[in-house]
């Protein structure tokens, strides 16, 4: 019988073959197994073969399994792989360091066959999850990359600004998890873009005003291409896209929405994306001090933005300057 390409891997990791066989007898009509049989080989397999899941024993001659995962989630390129210590210590102490150290789960021996079925089953859905949360991202954060080729703006800017978002979000009260979706939705704000002409996006001069209605068309065109789903990631980008040009006395576009009608979301990334322009060099103009930024933005107080997250750009200016200072725009 052919295996199936996307069969996951796993690492079982024993210095007494019985145990290898039990495994193997257990796991072998489900997965595509690799063994080792102490813990240098298991190191060197693991970053070699890089399995979806680990199963570790902790008590082997050399260095033990406490060791190995050590070792392992202190390297980048094995740290994301899960470990499940399998093992003879039941002492509570024994079962708190494995976890201490990096492992997502702890079995005892003898083993239940059904117990080691559901527990491998269970973390491996778990890593599917993160890795099509992680493929998410990218094709998320590629798509964002997709407006840089119709705009004299570069990837830092989508960079800087969703990072300053990031900021903005939290200090406004946003939980960890919010606010990192904000994170990767910012970069989707100009998305729409792509829809627009090259003989407007890349004009050298000013835009005429019939330009400009038609430039003006791109946070529709962005909410359009992001469409109706299900995704949280997606719904923020959409809102991100449709509402950061509009202000909060009302006179932006493309809906002339007013105040905390809003999206807290919108707001925040226009907040973001105006204070990197201004500070950014660009070929039309130099870049503006960071004091005559603030004083702009200031004086647009209540006009183009929320006057709350003026105040909270000036508490969190330290760590919005310190992003600034990483992602620095190449000459």
């Amino acid at each position: 019988m052919l295996r199936q390409l996307s069969e996951p891997t796993l690492l079982l990791v024993d210095d007494e073959p019985v145990n290898l066989r039990v495994l193997k007898q257990l796991l072998a009509s489900d997965y595509q197994l690799i063994f080792a049989k102490n813990g240098e080989e298991a190191i060197r397999l693991a970053a070699a073969r890089q399995p979806n899941l680990i199963l570790l024993d902790i008590m082997m001659p050399g260095i033990t399994g406490y060791e190995v995962c050590k070792t392992l989630k202190a390297n980048k390129e094995t740290q994301h792989i899960p470990i499940i210590f399998v093992t003879a210590l039941n002492d509570e102490h024994d079962e708190a360091e494995g976890f201490e150290v990096g492992a997502v789960d702890y079995i005892t021996k003898p083993i239940s066959p059904s117990v080691v079925k559901a527990r491998v089953k269970t973390h491996l859905s778990l890593v599917q999850s993160e890795e099509l949360m992680r493929t998410r991202l990218q094709v998320v954060q590629r798509l964002g990359r997709a407006a840089e080729y119709k705009d004299n703006e570069t990837g830092m800017h989508v960079m800087r600004m969703s990072h300053y978002s990031k900021i903005l979000a939290t200090a406004y009260g946003f939980n960890e998890e919010k606010a990192e979706i904000l994170l990767h939705a910012a970069p989707m704000h100009d998305i729409g873009k792509i829809g627009i002409a090259d003989s407007i996006m890349l004009k050298p001069g000013k835009l005429t005003d019939e330009e400009f209605a038609e430039m003006k068309k791109h946070p529709e065109i962005g909410a359009e291409i992001l469409g109706e789903c299900d995704s949280d990631l997606l719904k923020v980008a959409k809102s991100v896209s449709l509402t950061h040009h509009e202000k909060w006395d009302g006179t932006g576009y493309p809906n002339g929405l007013k105040g905390e009608d809003i999206p807290i979301e919108g707001r925040i990334c226009a907040v973001a994306d105006v204070f990197d322009a201004l500070t950014s060099k660009r070929p039309y103009k130099e870049a503006w001090s960071i004091e005559k930024t603030l004083d702009f933005m200031d004086s647009q107080k209540g006009k183009h933005f929320d006057p709350a997250l003026i105040t909270l750009l000036h508490q969190n200016l330290d760590a919005i300057l310190e992003i600034k200072n990483k992602w620095v725009d190449e000459d």
